[in-house]
């Protein structure tokens, strides 16, 4: 999962500045398909009907539940809070007892003559709550959305299990309006159309409860692309309520990325579709706030705002699918057995979101300079964020304790480092697999190493993984885990980065027109209503060899009033700016207007940077080379 969240650049101002045990034999119920039903057709009040048939019990009582925590998200979600007005009833059509256990389950104890429940679903999207640090609850990317024009159908959230029955087969059907654009990875048995022909009941097969959780849909006023990458059918669906974007403006930014993906994977991925579900959001108070995806083993479901440039959102893309995708390698095939037999629950948690979330990250950022989507500089300044970034969580803790208790405090506020130090961590593995190999294997060898030892159906120990992977590569992984990962010893950087003929040090950094170092070189006047440039435009190059100075009010960009409240969308089309573009800004300095009409050219400041070593020798060269693009 990616929760790495496309936050507004500014706030106020608007600058704010995957349970070990494994799954009994079914003896409880006569072994068929466990029939659901959801109903768009007949939504009311933005909740949806759904009926569950299970089958004939052999027991006199069974336990119903939705998940209180899926795969992938580690946070408390509990999706049986949006469940209401659950009801039982016998083949008679009578209604039998249905005992609320907890916010997650419901005891029946009439099962032998249990027919079917009922109950209606409360989309998340409207009642997200704050869940930590980032962390909106449900995680928008696996919540639902219940609306006249669209429908994300994350299936955990309407439909549930029984204990002893998650291997059972799963016949889903959903009904919706005619018009409606569906798009689903489930496999699709059959299609019906009422007999008034404005409702369609299609009918879908899954293998068992996992399938139902890995398998979102989207319904609705959708716009899909398909297309081929390699032997890899991607099926891109976009939801944007304002028809801002489209899946047709999205499909060069998706398909030159997976292509370069699969590039850099290579044999390792052979699933013959994959499908990313894209929504908009209008970032109104019911919607969701979550931004990011959730992998999924062929799919992803990703929440962004809506009102944001083309350029923007497929920055941002690159950025989230690209890591989701990478999810196929880990947890998706290398994974240990609290993913494999995942109690949805009471869920156990693995010591290694250190390789689950950060190695994939790490891809996620790795695979861009190897397959030239950026250059070198721009790597280094991505490696040299996550680097700060770490340094400002708690830096002095045990990577595998944090991992396996990261739904307890402190550790669940210390998440989101899994994508700063976690992918760090992986960086430094891939340096010394180089350096013990000389160049020729990396951390991506060893993950294809441990997928054909392990693979999707085949979960690994995970309190043996650590020793594995130090045996199938060398002795110095040892001392780097020991001391760093189990331990709690913060790594220097440099002693890595010098292996590669680099180092941290002071030099010319590449930076935005509208933020360095993560921060704004504006600032905002609440009693005027004005934006104004703060000290730091002088150590912005492109600002600077301009003429802006201090304390300018910037009236107009490229025509465009700034004021307080348009700030967020105007400075974000800034922050998106690249090298040639034509731009024209009008300044006030003392209510005198200055003019500054220019072509933008790459703007620096100096600072912080990853740099090459004045001393670096012949061979740390070869192994940075090896490194970035072996």
């Amino acid at each position: 999962m990616n929760k790495r969240f496309f936050a507004a650049i500014f706030a106020v101002i608007l600058m704010a500045s995957c349970s070990t045990t494994k799954q009994a034999a079914n003896d409880l119920a006569i072994n068929s398909p466990i029939e659901t039903t959801i109903d768009l057709s007949n939504v009311q009040n933005d909740k949806a009907p759904v009926t569950i048939n299970p089958g004939r019990f052999t027991q006199e009582t069974v336990t119903y539940r939705l998940p209180k925590v899926i795969p992938g998200t580690y946070a408390v979600s509990n999706f049986g809070k949006y469940v209401e007005n659950v009801k039982a009833y016998n083949y008679k059509g009578e209604e039998i007892p249905v005992t609320k256990l907890d916010d997650n389950s419901w005891s029946i104890t009439d099962a032998k003559a249990l027919d079917k429940i009922t109950y209606f679903v409360n989309d998340t999207y409207d009642e997200e709550t704050e869940g930590g640090i980032g962390k909106k609850v449900p995680f928008s990317p696996a919540g639902t959305n219940i609306e006249p024009e669209n429908f994300v159908l994350n299936l955990h959230g309407f439909i549930g299990y029984f204990d002893s029955l998650k291997n059972n087969q799963y016949k889903v059907n959903v009904t919706a309006p005619a018009d409606f654009v569906r798009t689903s990875a489930l496999q699709k048995v059959n299609s019906t159309t009422s007999e008034d022909g404005e409702n369609v009941t299609t009918t879908y097969f899954a293998t068992r409860y996992f399938d139902i959780t890995d398998n979102p849909m989207m319904y609705g006023n959708l716009d899909v692309e398909e297309f081929q990458v390699g032997d890899i059918k991607i099926v891109l669906s976009v939801y944007s309520p304002n028809k801002l974007h489209s899946a047709k403006s999205l499909k060069e930014t998706i398909y030159k990325m997976m292509k370069a993906q699969k590039t850099y994977l290579g044999d390792i991925n052979s699933t013959p579709r994959y499908d990313i579900y894209v929504y908009l959001s209008e970032q109104k108070e019911d919607s969701p706030k979550g931004f990011g995806a959730l992998e999924h083993h062929t799919s992803t479901v990703v929440v962004m705002p809506e009102d944001i440039s083309e350029e923007a959102l497929a920055e941002s893309m690159i950025d989230v699918v690209s890591h989701e995708f990478f999810h196929i390698v880990t947890p998706l095939s290398v994974h240990s057995e609290d993913v494999h037999y995942f109690d949805y629950n009471n869920p156990t948690f693995s010591k290694h979101l250190w390789m689950y979330e950060g190695v994939t990250e790490y891809f996620a950022t790795l695979f861009q300079v190897n397959q030239g989507l950026v250059d070198e500089a721009a790597f280094y300044n991505k490696i040299l964020t996550k680097i700060q970034r770490a340094s400002q969580m708690n830096d002095a803790m045990s990577f595998t304790i944090m991992s396996e208790n990261v739904l307890k405090e402190p550790y669940k506020d210390q998440y989101l480092n899994v994508y700063q130090k976690g992918a760090l961590i992986g960086m430094c593995v891939d340096i010394l697999i180089r350096e013990g190999s000389n160049g020729n294997r990396g951390i991506l060898s060893l993950m294809k190493e441990l997928s054909n030892k392990y693979g999707k159906n085949k979960p690994f120990e995970d309190d043996k993984l650590i020793d594995e992977i130090v045996a199938m590569t060398y002795p110095s992984l040892a001392d780097f885990f020991d001391t760093h990962v189990i331990g709690d010893i913060p790594i220097n950087y440099n002693k890595f980065l010098e292996k590669v003929g680099l180092e941290i040090g002071e030099g010319k950094v590449e930076t935005n027109y509208i933020l360095m170092d993560g921060a704004p070189i504006v600032g905002g006047d609440p009693e005027k209503g004005t934006i104004f440039f703060t000290d730091k435009v002088l150590k912005n190059s492109f600002w600077a060899e301009n003429g802006a100075l201090p304390n300018d009010v910037i009236k107009t960009i490229n025509g465009t009033d700034l004021t307080l409240q348009n700030a967020n969308k105007v400075l974000q089309d800034v922050f998106m700016w690249k090298p040639g573009m034509d731009v024209e800004i009008k300044l006030d300095r003392n209510g005198e207007e200055v003019v500054i009409k220019t072509t933008t050219t790459k703007s620096y400041t100096t600072g912080k940077a990853i740099v090459e070593k004045a001393d670096a020798t012949d061979a740390q060269k070869a192994l940075r080379k090896a490194w970035l693009k072996g």
